[in-house]
């Protein structure tokens, strides 16, 4: 499983049911090993990144996490107690984070991404589920719950967001959705709230004005609905895996798979196909300061919309690297990550 199209080196662990990692006396859980200090790390393989205030936070292999105070051009590397691979991060102060990633993984800072704590992982998410499921007599929930415990720290969360530092959401593979309304302390299992009964992937959580939507393989698309508390399925023209939901009020864009960027401004009730002129796949995306909504593609394509994502300009990148992730440093500069590290790209 993928949680951006080219990352599928950094998942392979996942598909396998790696939970090691090498140490001098032998092999060793990476949920119980922290993560290494290296001096690369910032040209590593890096897949989640996310503004702190004025600081850029990434996040990757091996447990890596680093923040940049310069907009990209130096990076100083967190202490994190797992070495499990990350995948993505969400601040919704300067202080308060999250990140998320395989082995279950769900990490929380409270100084702006220097230092990081578990809050959850794959051992203790199937008691989780379990738990809530048999306190809430529901005993077709309950037995897919102790599946999931059975499969141990197999299965990764893909994506995270926060509303506010009490409030947020994790998403993962087949399925997996929670919510928090205690900053990480309890986790609410949310299956059992959501139109998804293929248990399919799900890539990204995001919200936008007061909605939340999340997307997923199979062009999966869910909409909260407040009042009922569910996530209902919206019907898509694109049944291809969708990688990203970013939009403002009033227009709601996804992307994903062969340069599919989709549209809509009635709230999911339909949507239209916008021309991006890219066949690859569109793996991350953004909002710069300007409100401009910013898309990075598997190859290193940068597109921007001015116009709430109606069309998209490209942007000229002198040396293109494959990108999974991407966010506004400043009004002037972007960071991305991937493969081969941070890369810094000037915004038009």
């Amino acid at each position: 499983m993928i949680k951006r199209l080219f990352a599928a080196v950094a998942v392979a662990t996942v598909a396998t049911g790696f939970g090691w990692a090498a140490a001098d006396s032998g092999w060793r859980d990476v949920l119980d090993t922290p993560a290494t200090a290296s001096p690369l790390a910032q040209r590593g393989l890096l897949l989640g990144l996310a503004r702190a205030g004025d600081a850029v936070v990434a996040v990757g292999q091996r447990g890596h996490a680093l923040v940049s105070s310069d907009a990209g051009g130096h990076w100083q590397q967190a202490a994190v107690p797992v070495s499990s691979d990350l995948v993505a991060v969400s601040f919704p102060t300067p202080q308060a984070g999250w990140a998320v990633g395989h082995d279950g993984v769900v990490l929380h800072t409270a100084d702006g991404g220097k230092t990081w704590t578990r809050q959850l992982d794959g051992r203790a998410l199937g008691e989780v589920l379990v738990s809530y499921y048999k306190a809430a007599g529901d005993d077709k929930w309950r037995g897919e719950a102790e599946r999931f415990a059975a499969q141990g720290p197999e299965n990764p969360f893909l994506d995270v967001w926060f509303r506010d530092a009490n409030n947020g959401y994790i998403v993962g593979a087949f399925g997996l959705i929670l919510k928090t309304a205690d900053g990480g302390a309890h986790w609410e299992p949310l299956m059992h709230l959501t139109d998804n009964p293929k248990a399919l992937h799900l890539y990204a959580v995001r919200g936008i004005g007061s909605d939340v939507y999340v997307v997923g393989e199979q062009g999966t698309a869910l909409k909260l609905d407040a009042a009922s508390g569910r996530f209902k399925a919206l019907e898509l023209p694109y049944k291809g895996s969708l990688f990203g939901v970013v939009g403002r009020e009033g227009a709601v864009v996804v992307h994903g798979l062969r340069g599919t960027v989709l549209r809509s401004t009635d709230g999911g009730a339909s949507w239209q196909t916008v021309n991006t002129g890219l066949a690859v796949g569109l793996t991350a995306n953004t909002l710069d300061e300007r409100g401009r909504i910013v898309i990075v593609s598997q190859a290193g394509h940068v597109i921007v919309s001015a116009d709430n994502g109606a069309s998209f300009t490209p942007v000229k990148v002198e040396r293109p690297q494959p990108a999974a992730a991407v966010v506004a440093a400043n009004p002037a500069t972007l960071v991305l990550a991937g493969p081969r590290g941070v890369q810094t790209v000037a915004l038009p």
